[in-house]
């Protein structure tokens, strides 16, 4: 029987497992005189390699009670070349918050692109950490506004909620929207501690809109993935509906999020859109 995991045990095997099927000759290492007893890569080269001693590498691989940090597991993976889910695998065994890899989504993955598509006539984008809207449906174009017609820049759900005019009376619960998101941006800003472009938004944010300077202070934190709101749309009315947001685990950083009508009336609301915007297609 497997059991619960023994986490040190098991990134003992894992880094040596992930050592023994690598080949020097890939990595640009001087073949050496000596007889290789075993496939794959010596403990003091993937010592070299990560820039820990070797004496440390035989500790981890003995299952030795060692906390490495994530500089050293950064290295480790590094060193051995990891793919993406393995790194994760390894930042979890060892009880680590694993880094953020690679840049922060700037465009939308073309097959999300084309789900956030084919999801119609559900409302759908897609959003990133920073709330960037990155792409999106005509339905959802039709429901919230034309976002083809503003500066890049502007797409973003926050800074709409908070200074587009358009939107100051959208949302029939301002005060809860507000919150919520800037909640989960103060989330996303802790997880991404290094991105500047997030930094210099907060600071608009904080210095353009007294709203969100004031709850920005409150240091709430949520993560809401699933939940209700109210529209007040100025061609249909009042429109409820119910959203989810799912993390894609090819693309940790982009958001689908889809909007679905919450009772008869609003599902007639929303049917009237989709018959509009399909007609401007």
């Amino acid at each position: 029987m497997t059991g619960t995991v023994d986490a040190t045990q098991e990134l003992a095997v894992f880094l040596r497992s992930r050592r023994e099927r690598l080949d020097p000759r890939d990595l640009g290492l001087p073949l050496r005189r000596q007889t290789r007893r075993t496939p794959g890569l010596r403990r003091e080269e993937v010592a070299e390699l990560a820039g820990v001693s070797t004496d440390y590498i035989v500790r981890l691989e003995q299952g030795r009670p060692l906390r490495p940090s994530s500089d050293v597991l950064e290295a480790l993976a590094r060193a051995l070349r990891l793919a993406p889910h393995e790194r994760a695998y390894l930042f979890d065994l060892a009880q680590q918050r694993q880094p953020q890899d690679g840049k922060p989504a700037e465009t939308a993955a073309p097959e999300l692109r084309q789900l956030v598509e084919d999801l119609a006539p559900l409302p759908a984008m897609v959003t990133n950490h920073r709330s960037d809207i990155l792409a999106w449906n005509r339905e959802m174009a039709r429901l919230l506004l034309d976002f083809d017609l503003l500066p890049p820049r502007q797409r973003n759900s926050m800074w709409l909620c908070l200074l587009h005019p358009g939107m100051r009376d959208f949302f029939a619960d301002r005060e809860r929207s507000v919150r919520e998101g800037i909640a989960g941006l103060r989330a996303a800003w802790a997880a991404h501690p290094e991105d500047p472009v997030l930094a210099d938004r907060i600071d608009e944010f904080r210095s353009g809109s007294p709203e969100f300077a004031h709850w920005w202070d409150q240091r709430d934190i949520s993560l809401n993935g699933r939940g209700r709101k109210t529209l007040r749309h100025p061609d249909v009315g009042s429109v409820t509906v119910r959203y989810e947001a799912l993390l894609p685990l090819e693309d940790p950083d982009q958001r689908l999020i889809i909007y679905r009508a919450a009772d008869p009336d609003s599902q007639a609301a929303l049917n009237r859109l989709c018959d509009s915007a399909s007609t401007a297609g």
